[in-house]
């Protein structure tokens, strides 16, 4: 009997073993049903933890993308009433509104024009290449790393992740008295040492072979107001009028942060105490989120943003003398309109999409902008009464040159050179501001024999200067009637912006004779 039983169970065993042999097609051996089951399992398992790792990673990337503070903040208008609307839209008519300035901007292949026109006379220009993430850099928050610090020069580079390290120079360096004993005398070198991580703010593109320039005091610019965080800065500008600076002051003695400094900027002129709380709140929290990204963010990082150039100038230009704004580009208009409606409701319908399939023309065609930007270009200016200027820039200065031309007078050679001095003053001044020329300048005018009208040609430049937004610092005419001025450098100018160095004569703008100068050697080096 123990032996049939043994045959029995030999019989089930070899049975069980067949029926776990792989059959024919089988590329693994076939499991059974319950290791079926649990491998199944542990297959989706596997795919669902894959899956959530992918989207984690996914959130991520997208975070890390976006993860650095933007200029263009999302708050939402304010409710006004029909009173402060209609004093804000400004004058209209006939339905349309009426103002000094037209704004243009056209936008292709990744290149974003900008050009104001004063009447029809154009009187800024501006290219942007908005996808440009380190020439266009003015304004942008960084956590950089110090990688060199040279007392000699009394400055330091920092790199902030751009191709060219930023420098850091002495005065634009921030301490803590809590810190720092005697701030005032302390060098850069014990400040700052190597490898060391700061925040700072890029004060200046990078120009040429030249890197940003960088300051650790941060200012944050709204529609109202400029936040400077961590300072005791305080100022309303001088451009409003007395009483409207004494009411300004009320309001900010009482919104004023106690850790931040503010100013006031021109456009809060006639605001209401809660705009500019609005405002202000904005500006505090990007740089709360600027803190808190700065304490988890890699070296070097982008903290923060400053918005496209477009905006820019809506925000800190856009008002009621402006009769409108025109924009080539449906998707940067419908971002723009939305924009405008946020920081100013009132005159936000004066924005218009210019729409380049219907018209003729393109926009700076239309409105002549294309022609005044080809003579801007040339080197030489015509006065209106026949006189000249030459503008050359070289690497250390620009030099303005004035000419009688061909302005012969009437009467006497000095009232002559004085009225073509002073068609020069208004012009060079328009040039300056059109051209974007900045860093110092020397301006060779015309000799005059007297002193008062010397005065008086140096009083019409300053006034004219007065319409321009970069700060400017003119100083008397010399007895060689030279006229030495500075300009505050922020970016290329105009020409460079269209122009590349030439290849042949690497912008000296002569090629030498070959055959001359191999001469000269008696053809040993050709």
């Amino acid at each position: 009997m123990s032996n049939e039983k043994k045959k029995k169970e030999d019989r089930l065993s070899s049975r069980k073993k067949e029926d776990n042999k792989p059959q024919i097609g089988d590329s693994k051996p076939a499991p059974n049903q319950d290791s079926r089951k649990k491998s199944s399992d542990s297959q989706q398992k596997s795919k669902s933890q894959k899956r959530e790792r992918k989207r984690k990673n996914v959130k991520a990337h997208d975070a890390s993308k976006s993860e650095h503070v933007e200029g263009i903040g999302g708050h939402s208008p304010l409710d006004l009433d029909e009173g402060s609307l209609r004093h804000r839209r400004g004058r209209e008519r006939r339905g349309k509104p009426i103002g000094r300035y037209l704004m243009c901007v056209s936008a292709s292949e990744g290149v974003t024009q900008i050009a104001v026109l004063e009447g029809r006379s154009l009187i800024e220009h501006y290219v942007s290449h908005p996808a440009n993430d380190w020439s266009e850099i003015h304004g942008n928050v960084y956590l950089g790393k110090v990688q060199n610090v040279l007392p000699g020069m009394e400055a330091a580079f920092v790199d902030i992740g751009t191709p060219k390290n930023a420098v850091l120079y002495r005065g634009d360096l921030q301490f803590d008295d809590q810190d720092v004993e005697g701030s005032s005398s302390v060098k850069i070198e014990e400040a700052l040492k190597l490898n060391q991580k700061i925040i700072a703010q890029v004060t200046k593109n990078p120009i040429a072979h030249k890197g940003a320039r960088l300051s650790q005091e941060v200012s944050l610019a709204g529609r109202f107001v400029v936040l400077i965080p961590e300072s005791k800065t305080f100022g309303i500008s001088k451009r409003l009028p007395d009483s409207e600076r004494r009411r300004l002051r009320s309001i900010l003695d009482r919104i004023k942060p106690t850790e931040h400094g503010i100013i006031v900027r021109t456009a809060a002129e006639g605001v209401t105490e809660e705009e500019i709380s609005l405002d202000l709140l904005r500006l505090i929290e990007q740089w709360e989120g600027i803190n808190s990204f700065a304490k988890k963010a890699k070296v070097p990082s982008l903290l923060y943003r400053e918005p496209e150039l477009v905006f820019r100038y809506i925000r800190e230009e856009f008002n009621k003398d402006f009769r409108g704004v025109l924009i080539d580009d449906r998707e940067l208009f419908e971002k723009v309109k939305n924009y405008a409606e946020s920081v100013a409701p009132a005159i936000a319908d004066r924005v218009s999409f210019y729409d380049k399939s219907e018209e003729k023309l393109s926009l700076f065609e239309r409105y002549h902008i294309h022609e005044q930007l080809m003579k801007s270009l040339d080197r030489k200016v015509w006065l209106p009464s026949g006189g000249s200027l030459i503008i050359e820039s070289t690497e250390a200065l620009t030099v303005v040159d004035v000419n009688t031309g061909k302005n012969v007078g009437s009467s006497s050679l000095e009232e002559t050179v004085l009225a073509n001095n002073l068609e020069a003053a208004e012009e060079i001044a328009h040039q300056l501001r059109l051209r974007d020329i900045g860093g110092i300048i020397v301006i060779d005018f015309i000799d005059m024999e007297m002193q008062k009208n010397r005065e008086i040609v140096a009083n019409s430049l300053r006034e004219a200067l007065l319409r321009d937004k970069t700060r400017t610092q003119v100083f008397d005419i010399s007895e060689l009637g030279l006229v030495e001025m500075t300009r505050k450098r922020i970016g290329e100018g105009l020409i460079e912006s269209f122009a590349d160095e030439c290849e042949d004569c690497s912008g000296r703008g002569f090629v030498l004779d070959e055959k001359l100068v191999s001469a000269s050697d008696g053809g040993k080096h050709r």
